[in-house]
């Protein structure tokens, strides 16, 4: 059965994050809440853990995973962004949006787009994952907690661990998040493209 750590969604518990920490650093896929909704998480250079991840979710190695990170310095470091493309990031984060970037050479190739070599990065404002991201020290890979077949993410966190305690190491649970996911803008190209409405408004970006 699924661990389940049970924090405040305002002042989470050091001690309940630290042994969070330890899961992700076994190999775990954990069920996390964010600001726009749960998502699966593991660590960015367990290869075991991030395959684990794609088949709870359901997704080939041509789905856009995610890394969050803790604030824009991260972000730069996994991404090439340049000068306007980082004024235009900063405007929306942190926040529910989701960016499409050319990945560095610090993402491994394995977790970036097969043909494209991106990958998709955000700074999420949530109280919780941001003290989980300061404790683990790194960027954690992550996608929405959408099952496949269904169109809209998990929400409780006592049924995400009934129907994931045989897939998922643990779950935070921090009461429920909004149903509703980031808004993924693509930087990739030589225009900005909204490849989906989310919560983020695209408006922040002048889109």
């Amino acid at each position: 059965m699924a661990q389940f750590f049970k924090v405040h969604p305002d002042n989470p518990q050091a001690r309940l994050l630290k042994q969070a920490v330890q899961w992700l650093q076994q190999g775990h896929v954990l069920a996390v809440p964010t600001d726009s909704s749960y998502a699966l998480v593991c660590q960015l250079d367990d290869k075991s853990a991030a395959d684990r991840l794609r088949r709870v979710r359901g997704i080939d190695d041509k789905h856009h995973l995610t890394l969050l990170c803790r604030d824009l310095s991260e972000l730069a470091n996994y991404a090439r962004v340049d000068n306007a493309q980082f004024r235009a990031i900063k405007q929306a984060t942190p926040g529910p949006f989701t960016f499409i970037l050319e990945a560095t050479k610090e993402v491994p190739r394995r977790v970036s787009h097969p043909q494209r070599k991106t990958i998709g990065l955000r700074v999420p404002e949530h109280q919780v994952l941001q003290e989980l991201l300061a404790l683990h020290g790194a960027p954690l890979l992550a996608t929405t907690l959408i099952m496949p077949g269904e169109k809209l993410p998990l929400n409780d966190p006592e049924e995400i661990r009934e129907r994931l305690e045989h897939q998922v190491g643990a779950v935070i649970d921090a009461g429920a998040c909004s149903l509703e996911p980031t808004t993924v803008i693509d930087m990739s190209g030589n225009e900005l493209e909204v490849l989906r409405r989310g919560q983020g408004d695209p408006a922040l970006l002048g889109l």
